[in-house]
This record gives C-alpha cells, structure tokens and sequence, in this order.
C-alpha cells in the first residue's frame, strides 16, 4: 500500500473510532448493549492484546495498521456474547465504570480521560521512533495506573481488572520482545 493510501485509509479508521466512541457516548440503547457484552470478561483479556499490533503498525509506520489497530481495541468490548452470569467483583466494577462513563464531565474526569489518548500519543510515538525503554515503560506504566484507577475509584470491585491487566502486561511484554529479537535477527542477516 503506498503511503498516501495508507494515510488516507488509517484516517478512515480513525474517523470511525470517533464516531464509534460518540456513539457509544450519546446512545443510552447501544451503551447498555456494549456494556452487557463487556461483561464477558473474554474483552478484558483481549483488549491490552491490540497493543502488539499498534506498536509493530508504528514501527513500520502504517497508519491503517496503527489506526485499524485502535478501532479494534475499543471495539472489541462488545465482540463477545453477553455472559449467561458474571462473578459479584465483576458486576460491582462494572457498575461503578458506566456510572463514571454517564456522569457529568467534571475537570478531574476530563483530566483522567486525557489519559487515555495520551498513553496512545506515548505508545505510538515511542514505536515510531524505536526507543524500546519509552515504549516499555509507557506500557508498564499504564497497566499500573488502570490498576491503581480501578482500584482506587471502585474499591474491592477494582481488584477484578488486576488479572486481564497482567495478563496483558506479560503477554504485551513477551509479544514485543519476540518481535524485537526476530527483527535484530532479521537486520543483522
């Protein structure tokens, strides 16, 4: 694909997200549709996944990849059917997480939120630019703040979201270290 097409078709997805992410937002009939698959904790384990193929699509500088990358991850809270039962921890934390989604923007929820695009600015942004101990850190830091955030803000309920987001964490960390090595291998040959 050539880099315009690539620019032009990442811009899509990027397009779609947003208009995902307003909807999701604005429509009280597909939010608790979304929120009722998210309950299948198959999305919590699946979700940090999409951050091994957004940091190879910034290495190899696709913005459809990256982008499609993106899209994939937001959505995929809802790719799963809704659980026939979801344990108490899961359903509290649930609970607490769409009634901060629904509740009025206040500065610090807007302050929280801009966390969220600035972990992609940095994820992105690291990969693009090949520094491993940045793009490391950043994902790192970022299962150890979700942690300390649900935890924090939901109680015992956010003890639910430590096993996806170390999961995440190990598999993030062994996925890109595999890609690393194969890559190094690949240069010096």
């Amino acid at each position: 694909m050539n880099k315009k097409t690539d620019f032009i078709t990442g811009m899509l997805f990027a397009v779609a997200t947003i208009i995902f992410l307003v909807l999701f937002l604005t429509n009280d009939m597909f939010f608790n549709w979304a929120f009722e698959r998210h309950h299948n904790i198959l999305s919590w384990y699946i979700r940090p996944l999409f951050i091994i193929p957004m940091v190879i699509f910034a290495f190899k500088k696709s913005y459809t990849g990256i982008f499609a990358s993106i899209f994939a991850l937001f959505t995929s809270m809802f790719w799963f059917p809704a659980p026939a039962a979801s344990s108490p921890q899961v359903l509290e934390f649930l609970d607490f997480e769409m009634n901060y989604l629904k509740s009025a923007w206040t500065a610090s929820k807007i302050v929280m939120s801009l966390a969220v695009p600035l972990f992609f600015f940095m994820l992105l942004t690291a990969a693009w630019k090949r520094n491993w101990k940045w793009l490391l850190g950043t994902i790192i830091c970022a299962a150890v703040l979700k942690s300390i955030w649900s935890i924090a803000f939901s109680g015992e309920a956010g003890m639910s979201v430590l096993k996806p987001a170390l999961f995440g964490l190990i598999i993030c960390i062994c996925g890109l270290s595999y890609f690393l090595k194969k890559r190094s291998r690949t240069d010096k040959s």
